[in-house]
């Protein structure tokens, strides 16, 4: 995992999204590591509740309300993280959904706006708000959660989504080969069918689940601490040379 015993310890981590599912998870990781963990979700019951159940863990964690679709409340969001801690060493934008599904043809203007907004300007706005302080201090990580969808296309169900994520993956390489030679690491995780909500808030039919289930060789779907595990693994100092890549964790499935 690390090259360092407690190389996590005292350090802070911005989760976004971290109400449910990914984001949740990879909080849980984090806190067990002994970092300080920032709870960013819309959901403000749900930020607390993750940020009650980190501090369980012995660490110390601050909830924030936060709309990432609201470039406002994100940079108030990372300066409040910066003066509850002093310094903010990783960001894990987590936020995203498909929102709902929708053929090609049936894709209007407000579907595209709202997917592009929470999962394209929600990272947008995150990276843009916490790298001043990342380059200020010489060194950070970020991770952003991409998808398989990018390779897919999303035919008949979420071009929009597919579309977005591509957007994020190039956000993702050109953010990363800009910032290199100044101590910032961004990389990308491209999952493939995870068990979260995800499904069900898209109003996922029980036909297309197991569509996407019989695509996977491993024969289930990835675990949200599957991919909290990874989270760690780049934001460790085990992979300083690991930049501007995207991960794909999939169980050999998710390409069809």
């Amino acid at each position: 995992m690390t090259k360092t015993p407690d190389y996590f310890h005292g350090k802070t981590i911005i989760i976004t999204g971290v109400a449910s599912g990914i984001g949740r998870s990879t909080a849980r990781i984090f806190a067990r590591e002994g970092a300080n963990v920032v709870c960013a979700d819309i959901d403000a019951d749900g930020a607390h509740r993750a940020a009650e159940e980190v501090a369980r863990s012995g660490v110390r964690s601050l909830a924030i309300p936060t709309d990432v679709t609201s470039r406002r409340q994100v940079t108030d969001m990372v300066q409040h993280a910066i003066a509850a801690f002093g310094k903010v060493n990783f960001l894990f934008n987590s936020a995203g959904a498909a929102l709902r599904r929708a053929k090609f043809l049936d894709i209007d203007d407000e579907l595209f706006d709202r997917t592009f907004d929470l999962n394209v300007k929600g990272v947008l706005y995150g990276t843009q708000a916490v790298l001043p302080h990342m380059l200020e201090s010489g060194s950070g990580v970020i991770v952003n959660v991409a998808s398989m969808a990018h390779k897919r296309g999303g035919p008949g169900a979420y071009v929009h989504y597919a579309s977005a994520k591509a957007a994020v993956l190039t956000m993702t390489l050109g953010v990363a080969r800009e910032f290199a030679l100044r101590g910032i690491r961004c990389l990308s995780i491209s999952p493939g069918p995870i068990r979260t909500a995800f499904q069900d808030a898209a109003h996922t039919p029980p036909e297309a689940l197991q569509k996407s289930l019989d695509d996977v060789p491993m024969g289930r779907f990835g675990e949200p601490e599957e991919i909290g595990e990874l989270v760690l693994f780049m934001c460790s100092n085990a992979c300083p040379y690991m930049v501007a890549d995207t991960v794909y964790v999939n169980g050999g499935g998710g390409w069809r």
